[in-house]
């Protein structure tokens, strides 16, 4: 079993920026996501990071302007946002997914383990 915590989130005017934090305790995992879901809409996938390359990939609704990162010494993920928008609102969870877990990179169906989430608000 894999536990996550985060941290960061608040709120902040259209143009500002955020720093999510996410801790990941034991059991092992091959990559970690972050999700956003707004209400009423369907959770999305929002940018992944790989956990022994440090590569990423990241929606093109974010592409430029988010940044997710790892510390792998301590276990943690990091999201960096910049230029939010109002349509960034939303709960951002962090997930992670088993090695040879299967499933797409992209669907929430494919991350077992999952955050609580912090709220993130832009809004003038």
């Amino acid at each position: 079993q894999v536990q996550l915590m985060e941290s960061g989130g608040g709120s902040v005017e259209p143009g500002g920026s955020l720093k999510l934090s996410c801790v990941l305790s034991g059991g092992s995992y091959n990559r970690v996501g972050w999700f956003r879901e707004a209400p009423g809409m369907e959770r999305e996938w929002v940018a992944l990071i790989f956990s022994s390359t440090g590569n990423t990939r990241y929606d093109d609704a974010v592409r430029g302007r988010f940044t997710i990162s790892q510390d792998r010494a301590k276990k943690e993920i990091y999201l960096e946002m910049n230029s939010l928008k109002d349509d960034d609102s939303g709960m951002y969870y962090c997930a992670a997914a088993e090695p040879y877990g299967g499933g797409s990179l992209y669907s929430a169906d494919s991350y077992p383990y999952w955050g609580q989430g912090p709220q993130v608000t832009v809004s003038s």
